[in-house]
């Protein structure tokens, strides 16, 4: 999963066809909690690109865009958002599973 370092880079990321972002921290257990899980969901659906957006580093994002739980995440397809998964509370692998093929319908 790639890093977002720039708004520049999230803006441009956006706009590409199916785009999943995980709005995370390092400091954060219930994104630790995921982590181990992470490729095998990323192989199991090879429709999306995924990228990571530390939460610390763009908090301004996460406020202009209702982000106040991680993990978090965003599904964006040509500039538009088309189904999110934001809460504070501890995802298990089998709700991002129903979350990444209830994208996949929208």
């Amino acid at each position: 999963m790639k890093k977002i370092e720039s708004n520049e880079e999230l803006q441009k990321v956006i706009q590409e066809d199916l785009t999943v972002l995980l709005f995370s921290a390092d400091w954060c257990p219930d994104c630790t909690f995921i982590e181990p899980f992470l490729p095998e969901l990323e192989a199991n659906y090879p429709e999306f690109e995924y990228f990571y957006v530390d939460r610390d580093k763009f908090i301004d994002t996460c406020a202009e865009w209702e982000i106040y739980g991680i993990p978090s995440f965003l599904v964006f397809k040509n500039g538009q958002e088309i189904n999110r998964f934001v809460s504070k509370d501890r995802k298990t692998k089998e709700e991002i599973e129903a979350f990444l093929t209830d994208s996949l319908s929208k």
